[in-house]
This record gives C-alpha cells, structure tokens and sequence, in this order.
C-alpha cells in the first residue's frame, strides 16, 4: 500500500504598484509564501527579470530542495549503514536554460557535498550512502533533468591531521 502526503502553500503577490500589470514594467514581482506553522518567505522573480535580488526565487527554491532533500536522504542512508556524519555542508550548483520565447527549463543541477564522519573506516560507506541518497530523494525524483553528485567525503582523524584551513 502507498502513502499519500498532501502539502499545501498559499502565495500571494504584493507586488501592486497601483495600476496592476498594466506594463511589464509596472508592477513587482514579490509574492509571500506561506505555509501553517513556518515563517513566511519572501519571494520575486530572479534579478534578471525583474526581480528584487534580495528575495527568494523559484530557482533559488528548486536548488534548495534539491539540496536539502539529498542531505535528509543521506543521513538516513548513513544512519542505516552504520555511518556517522559529523558535518555535512553543501554548495550546490544548476543551470537554467531559456527557450527564447519567454520560457525556458533547468538543464541540470550538480550538488557538491562536504562530508565528515567519524572513523576513516567509514568512508566508503559514506561514500555509497550518497547512491542511496539519490535513490531515496523525493526532489530529485521528481524533477526531468539529471541531478549529478561530486561528493567528498573525509574522516574526522582526516580533517584534524590537515589542521585549520
């Protein structure tokens, strides 16, 4: 039997300067994203539409779901195999790429992942949880474009040895 899981957002655009959308240049794109229970999120468009650099946007949005689905589907897959992480840090990367008629899609999205665990022991374990961690990722799952890994993983003992950055 499968489970079913509902979520719900409510957005709502404030950006009204008066007179609507009555030019691609007359109104902000901002939105509120709320959802019950959690901080709203402010949100735009990205810089390079129009948008206020300061906000959230869709893109920013997808990277970081994909970023943090990963994380929480590699910690159940190292907590499953034994390994424990210490640090995990992540600077993912996408490209987006526009059609030319005013649209445009996601090409890929890379993840980067930083990984510390306890014993060197557990390295390659650590290292097969993120193969797990892709398989397991709600996100990545549901997207149509590849999502590439280039994880590193180090021991504790590792990181000491190589002393302060």
């Amino acid at each position: 039997m499968y489970d079913e899981h509902h979520y719900r957002v409510s957005t709502l655009w404030t950006g009204d300067r008066g007179t609507g959308t009555s030019g691609y240049r007359d109104y902000d794109r901002a939105v509120t994203l709320r959802v019950e229970g959690k901080p709203e999120l402010l949100g735009s468009s990205d810089k390079p539409f129009r948008g206020d650099p300061a906000r959230w946007n869709p893109e920013d949005l997808l990277l970081a779901a994909l970023s943090e689905c990963h994380l929480l589907s590699y910690l159940h897959a190292c907590v499953t195999a034994g390994v424990v992480v210490t640090s995990y840090e992540d600077d993912a990367t996408g490209t987006m790429v526009l059609d030319g008629t005013g649209g445009g899609a996601f090409r890929e999205v890379t993840l980067h992942p930083r990984v510390t665990v306890a014993e060197a022991a557990m390295v390659p374990a650590a290292e097969a949880a993120h193969r797990q961690a892709r398989e397991w990722c709600f996100i990545a799952n549901s997207v149509n474009f590849p999502v590439h890994h280039e994880a590193t993983v180090t021991a504790v003992s590792d990181v000491r040895a190589a002393g302060p950055a």
